[in-house]
């Protein structure tokens, strides 16, 4: 079956490029729709409650939050759009999503939702303590997505 969907993965870094350019070379080549995806790590996300002290309250800590999460997502949102635009050349749909929450859950909820064909994501290529201490979203993205998930090392 050819992929008519494919769902690129992105954290932005030039370890994602080498996938980036895969991706939007299968969807130029099968003629299919170009998903593009960042996820706002939640597990990274500070916690407002470790700002409430004496001279600060939840409520502040809360809109503190709110307002970083803003500026984030409109950071990457802009990130994105460039993306696209690099992909466009090849592929002539394309879409982005910027979500918030644990990267492989997300991306494997996306590609669900989307009904990706085909998932392409990008490795650091850490291998052992590093890669132990700082888990791997494309291994999480694979263990848990029932589509086919091509893993592009850098």
């Amino acid at each position: 079956m050819l992929p008519k969907k494919i769902l690129f993965c992105t954290d932005f870094s030039e370890n994602s490029e080498p996938a980036r350019q895969l991706a939007a070379a299968y969807a130029k080549a099968f003629d299919a729709q170009l998903l593009i995806v960042h996820v706002i790590d939640s597990d990274r996300l500070p916690d407002p409650l470790d700002w409430v002290g004496e001279e600060h309250n939840a409520e502040w800590a809360d809109e503190t939050l709110k307002q970083i999460l803003k500026r984030t997502k409109e950071s990457a949102n802009a990130q994105l759009e460039s993306v696209a635009r690099e992909c466009g050349n090849q592929a002539e749909q394309v879409k982005t999503y910027c979500r918030i929450g644990l990267p492989p859950n997300e991306i494997v909820a996306l590609a669900s939702e989307e009904s990706v064909d085909l998932i392409v994501a990008g490795t650091h290529g850490r291998t052992g303590v590093k890669h132990l201490v700082m888990g791997s979203i494309s291994r999480g993205v694979l263990k848990m997505a029932p589509q086919p998930v091509l893993i592009v090392k850098a």
